[in-house]
């Protein structure tokens, strides 16, 4: 059976300009900083429509049954416009049939957002076999590589201002991939910039030293030199900081993939600027590639991919603490 496609929850503007506000929106997925987005989104196209605040309710999966929240969803306004019910955890409650009989004949003045925090394991089952039917059901993914450098480039120009691909993906290496941090952090370079438009290199700069904590650019700058005691102790901060194991093996894999790549680079007599881009890193610290590569030969950057395998096998399958694992790492790629 082939997967269910479900449209993003980034197309729900989109939707309610064409078609106007559904009754229901059903918000499913691993990204809840997107579920905050969909409740402004959905809240600012309702709001006019809501004579009195009583008319906006929230409701709660892991206490509440849907035979509760429907109820409420059936009961009139206090005002003559819409109520707005916000419903978190809606994956919980055990009498889901009841929101697929209320969908197909729902209250003409209650917009309902039901958040769904996880996958849905078993599309064609109810309610949601009824919410795709009506097209009131939507995705919300975490975004990664060129979608998110997208999505930060959007945030830079919703405030009136501009960022390079190469810019915006230095901003993620350093503060990492929770868009919500991203925002946290772009707000700070906002301030610094004042009045200037661009988000600039020097402006990023300032800000990873704002952070006073290390960070998996750090870390790559470590490794590339070869310096193993402060490569483990970068990567011990990472770690106890909450950086995900995954993460910081997904960045060091990228970093020996651009580094087999130098050569070849090299030899096409590329400009800094193509180059950096090929091999996805600034052109700012692309020398730093140039001086990593000539220290570490073909056989060490393959012995560090393989390295990186069995890291990334280890903590799958194995119950070994992932500290040790990290340590064992950094000392196969940067032996003794």
């Amino acid at each position: 059976m082939a997967k269910t496609k479900f449209p993003s929850v980034f197309d729900i503007p989109k939707d309610i300009k064409t078609k106007g506000l559904k009754p229901i929106y059903y918000i499913f997925g691993e990204d809840t900083f997107s579920f905050d987005y969909a409740k402004d989104v959905i809240n600012k196209a309702v709001s006019p429509q809501l004579a009195s605040e009583f008319d906006k309710e929230t409701y709660y999966g892991s206490k509440n049954s849907y035979a509760e929240i429907l109820s409420a969803a059936s009961t009139f306004p206090f005002g003559d416009g819409k109520k707005f019910l916000i419903i978190k955890n809606a994956e919980k409650p055990k009498d889901k049939e009841k929101l697929a009989e209320y969908a197909e004949s729902p209250s003409e003045f209650t917009v309902m957002l039901l958040l769904h925090e996880g996958s849905i394991t078993k599309p064609d089952s109810e309610p949601y076999k009824t919410l795709i039917k009506l097209e009131e059901i939507f995705e919300s993914k975490e975004m990664k590589g060129d979608a998110l450098v997208e999505w930060v480039k959007t945030i830079v120009k919703e405030n009136q201002r501009n960022i390079s691909d190469e810019n915006a993906q230095l901003l993620i290496d350093i503060v990492g991939e929770n868009r919500s941090l991203i925002e946290l952090q772009l707000e700070k370079i906002f301030l610094f910039l004042d009045d200037k438009k661009e988000v600039t290199l020097e402006s990023i700069q300032q800000l990873a030293t704002e952070l006073k904590q290390f960070n998996i650019f750090d870390l790559i700058n470590a490794v590339g030199r070869k310096e193993k005691s402060k490569a483990l102790e970068i990567a011990f901060n990472l770690y106890e900081s909450g950086t995900d194991m995954i993460q910081i093996i997904a960045m060091l894999n990228r970093y020996f993939t651009a580094l087999s790549k130098i050569n070849e680079i090299t030899a096409m007599k590329l400009s800094v600027q193509e180059a950096s881009r090929i091999v996805g890193t600034h052109q700012y610290y692309y020398k730093d590639y140039l001086d990593a590569r000539r220290r570490f030969s073909d056989q060490e950057i393959t012995n560090a991919f393989r390295a990186l395998f069995n890291a990334d096998l280890t903590i799958k399958t194995s119950p070994l603490d992932q500290k040790t694992v990290l340590t064992m790492l950094i000392a196969e790629i940067i032996p003794d």
